[in-house]
């Protein structure tokens, strides 16, 4: 069995070990699918193209892949051009000799949002993929036009401390473990190298055991942005209104014309974690009114 140590640590990563091996290994295509990889800063990205209409960058969780989607992903094509990829040393994705960081993820997916051709899209990501949609906007802000983040935290000590201490222990012991779970499993059925395993979990490990806050960049963001959690998510409520305060919410009463309304929304899903919110049916009418409005509302 898979310990409730490694439990954690997968899911500090933005892993989805209470996942189902139907969710993590199929993604429900739709009838016009394109697949590809570009060559961008060194990586052959593998990426997929779904749907047609405006377009929509989807980003994974630590150790996942496209294919932790399930039906999300045809769900948003129904009317979006979804542009789906596999980040550095993830899924189909090789690996560089370079660290993973949330910086170098979101050079990646901008540099592949331009050898499509796309020069603004709405962002999507959860967890791991939040985070890199989060530095996309600060590193790359004239290529986002909205913002989705599904459970993830703008500075390290936002998580709970239990998922802090799983973090400590994320490395090569625990890529043993994972061997188990359902996260490799898909794993080493779509990766081009699955003897990697271990490197990615280390990757993983020392991306997550590294300080950051990035307070003062999301105060900075003009991207209208719509925050999503769990009601039992890995953070205290108390760092998800404090992100929420920092993009401009909260800060007054809407009014009754709703004249007062920021430009930022914060949505708290009931009876979901950080395990299973990715693929939870209430993510799709909770986001395309978001993306669908008109862009309207004072920071």
């Amino acid at each position: 069995m898979v310990s409730r140590r490694s439990f954690l640590a997968a899911s500090a990563a933005g892993g989805v070990m209470a996942a189902s091996s139907n969710t993590l290994g199929q993604v429900g295509m739709t009838s016009s699918v394109k697949t590809g990889y570009a060559p961008v800063n060194g990586l052959k990205l593998y990426y997929e193209l779904h749907g047609t209409g405006e377009p929509l960058i989807l980003l994974h969780g630590g150790l996942g892949s496209i294919e932790m989607f399930g039906e999300l992903l045809p769900a948003l094509s129904r009317t979006r051009k979804v542009i789906a990829t596999d980040l550095q040393g993830h899924g189909r994705s090789g690996d560089i000799d370079r660290p993973i960081t949330y910086e170098v993820l979101a050079d990646d997916v901008a540099a592949l949002m331009k050898s499509l051709g796309i020069e603004k899209a709405d962002v999507m990501g959860y967890s791991l993929g939040a985070g890199t949609a989060l530095q996309m906007t600060i590193r790359h802000p004239a290529a986002v036009r909205k913002l989705v983040v599904v459970s993830t935290v703008f500075k390290r000590n936002g998580w709970y401390p239990e998922i802090l201490s799983a973090m400590a222990q994320l490395g090569p012991g625990v890529a043993e473990q994972l061997k188990q779970s359902p996260l490799y499993q898909t794993y080493s059925r779509i990766a081009p190298n699955p003897a990697n395993w271990p490197m990615l979990v280390t990757k993983m490990g020392d991306l997550l055991r590294k300080d950051y806050d990035w307070s003062i960049d999301i105060a900075a963001i003009k991207a209208p942005t719509m925050l999503i959690f769990g009601d039992a998510d890995a953070m205290p409520p108390e760092h998800v209104v404090e992100f929420f305060e920092l993009l401009g919410g909260g800060k007054k009463d809407g009014g009754w014309d709703g004249s007062g309304i920021s430009s930022a929304r914060l949505a708290i899903l009931p009876g979901l974690t950080h395990y299973n919110i990715f693929a939870s049916p209430a993510l799709v009418p909770t986001v395309l009114p978001f993306l669908d409005a008109p862009k309207a509302g004072a920071k």
